[in-house]
């Protein structure tokens, strides 16, 4: 991911290099970060499930998506986006921090340290609840067909003992739960009574939930150290948390973030919000940072009438003169 625009891209190349200098090996002993995601899936076997762990994927899609970003800005000229022109920043999850940075509430080298101790804490979290076999004891469901009322039913007829919320409201008919894998299996039975379709998502542990506390704590102590500011005005950030823009307070975003890890994602809600927000005759345009498409798949259930464009890969070829 994101190799197109390390190729053909000299801003876009100039993320990817500085990440692989803060990372160094502390991700993979003899692969950089920038390694990782050209080559992860289409390497050795080993890369691609390295990749996939959350501890290398938060920070390999921070990196993309950011070194995304610093390619387009440099298009500007030549019909790219116009940073001046940006009424808001959204991320689902993890990409709340990309949003976060590009508001300017903190650098990209803070940005990525947060993110990497965000993954290894959510990784460790989940490593830490097995089940007696030794396999995985938390995870994830995705309930299609499934409104509000209906996943707070499947989470209260399958959860026994155990942990089981709403975790991620997607977009409607789109809601992902999350909590003991025991209870994943039994609310897979009790979604098809209901007439949901019910899949069980390859994650590795159940994010969003109670289960992610001992992470939300390490990652609590490391916000208060992070240097922070407050969003440019002209560029609010959306909570996850909340469904609203955040805040003009540093401290209230630590809380959020913090928040974030253990409470449900309202990407609907505030997908919402920010159609609804906008000013002028002219429709909300949305653009989709690297990597994948996954965002303007779900506004395609949001609302069919807002448009998003993605950059998945930059413009082939590349403007060689800049637009009058």
């Amino acid at each position: 991911m994101g190799k197109g625009w390390f190729e053909q891209s000299a801003d876009a190349r100039a993320v990817f290099e500085k990440a692989d200098r803060l990372v160094g090996n502390r991700l993979h002993p003899d692969r950089t970060l920038s390694r990782l995601c050209f080559e992860g899936g289409g390497g050795t076997a080993d890369d691609g499930e390295r990749l996939n762990q959350t501890d290398v994927s938060q920070p390999a899609i921070y990196a993309c998506s950011v070194a995304c970003w610093a390619g387009l800005r440099s298009l500007w000229g030549a019909g790219g986006i116009d940073e001046a022109g940006i009424a808001a920043t959204a991320g689902l999850s993890l990409g709340e921090y990309t949003a976060l940075h590009l508001a300017g509430v903190f650098s990209f080298e803070d940005g990525l340290e947060l993110v990497m101790l965000r993954g290894r804490a959510m990784q460790e979290a989940a490593d830490a609840v097995k089940n007696a076999d030794g396999s995985p004891g938390s995870g994830m469901v995705a309930l299609i067909g499934a409104d509000e009322t209906l996943a707070a039913a499947v989470c209260e007829q399958a959860c026994g003992s155990e942990v089981l919320v709403p975790a991620n409201f997607n977009a409607p008919g789109q809601v992902v739960i999350s909590g003991h894998t025991a209870a994943c299996r039994r609310a897979v039975e009790v979604a098809g009574t209901m007439g949901l379709r019910a899949t069980v998502l390859p994650v590795a542990g159940a994010f969003h939930s109670p289960i992610m506390q001992p992470a939300a704590d390490r990652l609590r102590a490391a916000l208060a150290k992070t240097p922070m500011k407050p969003p440019s005005p002209r560029c609010p950030v959306v909570s996850n948390v909340t469904a609203a823009m955040h805040e003009p307070s540093v401290e209230r975003i630590r809380t959020r973030l913090v928040e974030q890890l253990t409470y449900p994602v309202l990407w609907d809600a505030g997908c919402k919000a920010l159609i609804a927000g906008q000013s002028g005759p002219s429709p909300v345009e949305f653009h989709e940072l690297a990597p994948g498409r996954t965002l303007a798949g779900l506004m395609r259930r949001i609302d069919k009438n807002t448009k998003v464009e993605t950059h998945e890969d930059p413009p082939s070829p590349l403007p060689t003169t800049p637009a009058r």
